[in-house]
């Protein structure tokens, strides 16, 4: 909730749900996701966050501001995870095919991390990360550098002489680098409600990632909401 350049993202509201909502109804579709985990701040802010974790009935744990990497590995540890898919707060529109594809990958390889964005070739707000909690301990004890505990993964990515990685690649109609679907600006949150809107009008509310791209690419004026934003190294 304590977001500098946009307070409050993630209950902002499209057709009538906050992001948070859209997003946890989209990881409720994961076939391979056992069990939902919030993952917020002890900071008075995000009592609000808890307030609808326990509406949705979605589990919750409450850790570090600043250090997202203890976190996780707290949030973890306290509902005893084996297997991490790490999806941001900002990603309101992901695919659920998308997130089931990562982990089918890392459930199918002898490899210690799987994500589709260490090379972005996916839409910004695809991102999908798969990691056993004993990988993320390891990077843990190795780093104190604060970028790497701030961006939960960034040390287990720089260091791929140490761990075993593998990107996903998108496939030819997935390919669109470019397109920022991440809720990190005002400007953000307009195009993320305009598509939201736009398929909850066709009712399709479980729109896919082909179906944003045909819509964008239908109309390509959409995309000129956001397309002046840099984005900020992710998690």
């Amino acid at each position: 909730m304590a977001s500098t350049r946009l307070p409050g993202k993630v209950l902002l509201e499209a057709s009538g749900k906050s992001m948070l909502e859209h997003l946890v109804r989209r990881l409720r579709k994961v076939e391979s996701i056992d069990q939902i985990i919030l993952a917020t701040t002890k900071n008075p802010l995000d009592d609000i966050l808890i307030e609808f974790a326990e509406d949705k009935e979605i589990n919750y744990f409450r850790g570090s501001e600043n250090d997202v990497m203890s976190r996780v590995v707290n949030a973890a540890k306290a509902f005893n995870v084996d297997i991490i898919v790490e999806i941001t707060g900002d990603c309101p529109i992901i695919d659920p095919l998308i997130i089931e594809q990562t982990i089918r990958m890392f459930k199918s390889n002898d490899v210690d991390y799987v994500s589709n964005a260490i090379v972005r070739s996916y839409p910004d707000g695809m991102d999908t990360q798969v990691f056993k909690l004993d990988t993320l301990i390891k990077s843990q004890k190795m780093t104190t550098n604060a970028l790497d505990q701030e961006h939960v993964t960034r040390h287990i990515r720089n260091n791929q002489d140490i761990f075993t990685c593998v990107n996903l690649i998108a496939p030819p109609n997935l390919h669109y680098p470019d397109l920022g679907l991440t809720l990190d600006e005002h400007e953000d949150f307009v195009f993320i409600k305009t598509i939201i809107e736009c398929f909850e009008a066709q009712e399709n509310p479980l729109f896919n990632c082909q179906d944003t791209i045909e819509l964008i690419r239908n109309d390509p004026a959409l995309s000129t909401i956001n397309s002046h934003i840099t984005r900020t190294i992710g998690n």
